[in-house]
């Protein structure tokens, strides 16, 4: 849990944390209920988790689903938007690639990711 994150038992609200796990590419990623996927994956220590056509490493830019920079694929639905989407306890997430769209020219995806 990060230090800057009320305890559940010192919460004056009552609000009271509900764990949930999803997988990115595979592994095990432990969240809390309400999380988006980028919040989840930022709280993992995941700054990034594609890369842009240059290279560089590409995670949550605006974080309000207008940059499309945090495209990632959850449960076979492509192009989802992980500062958009809450987390849901089970959630398969993978990475996406220009390669995983054939016969699209690098730039007709202007916003395509590769895996990290």
């Amino acid at each position: 849990m990060s230090p800057r994150r009320v305890r559940a038992e010192s919460d004056a609200v009552g609000r009271r944390e509900r764990p949930l796990r999803i997988t990115v590419d595979g592994e095990p990623v432990d969240g809390v209920e309400g999380q988006t996927l980028a919040g989840v994956l930022l709280s993992d220590g995941r700054l990034a988790w594609r890369r842009g056509r240059s290279g560089a490493p590409r995670g949550v830019f605006c974080g309000i689903g207008v940059c499309f920079d945090c495209l990632v694929t959850v449960g076979g639905e492509r192009d989802v938007r992980a500062c958009r989407r809450r987390a849901r306890d089970g959630d398969a997430v993978t990475t996406q690639s220009r390669a995983d769209r054939p016969g699209l020219p690098d730039d007709a995806n202007s916003h395509g990711t590769e895996a990290v």
